[in-house]
């Protein structure tokens, strides 16, 4: 494994970072439709420089070229990020229990929200995606201190936000 160009390498590239580019990006934009055109366009760059790019180096790649693209956009407008709402198929559940549920939710959202963006994507990253503080230090170029204090802040915030934390 040793150019980029291969198309099996490119592939195995592909398969092993295009979820985790996405969800990265998607924790910034909020918005799945522009996510998506972020990783195809930064797995797309990737392609067209493959001769420059080092399989080792091809994932800080992506997700440079993925935040630059985000950047680019978020600079003609402003996000929220929006949750899907759960879908209650056959609930047992009473209506009492639903509206708590919704109202934590709401809460839950809120505090999310008014997090800073960099302490809400590691929460994220890290809470919904398991990913390990070293590999969002490696995604967000930044140390693995960093990313403990950003999920100590993000967690202290959180804890005193919303009850049952």
């Amino acid at each position: 494994m040793n150019n980029v160009c291969e198309e099996q390498v490119f592939s195995t590239i592909f398969k092993a970072n295009s979820k985790t580019v996405f969800n990265y990006i998607y924790y910034k934009f909020g918005n799945e439709e522009k996510s998506h055109d972020a990783v195809q366009e930064a797995f797309v760059k990737l392609w067209e420089n493959c001769a420059k790019v080092t399989p080792e180096k091809a994932k800080s790649y992506l997700y440079t070229v993925a935040n630059n693209l985000y950047l680019n956009v978020i600079k003609a407008e402003k996000v929220r990020l929006k949750y899907a709402e759960p879908t209650y198929k056959h609930s047992n559940e009473s209506p009492e229990f639903l509206l708590e549920e919704k109202e934590y939710k709401e809460k839950l959202d809120k505090a999310l929200n008014d997090l800073p963006e960099n302490q809400r994507i590691t929460f994220l990253l890290n809470r919904i995606d398991g990913k390990k503080y070293a590999e969002i230090a490696e995604m967000e170029g930044v140390s693995i201190k960093a990313i403990e204090k950003r999920m100590h802040l993000a967690l202290k915030t959180l804890r005193e936000q919303i009850d049952g934390i």
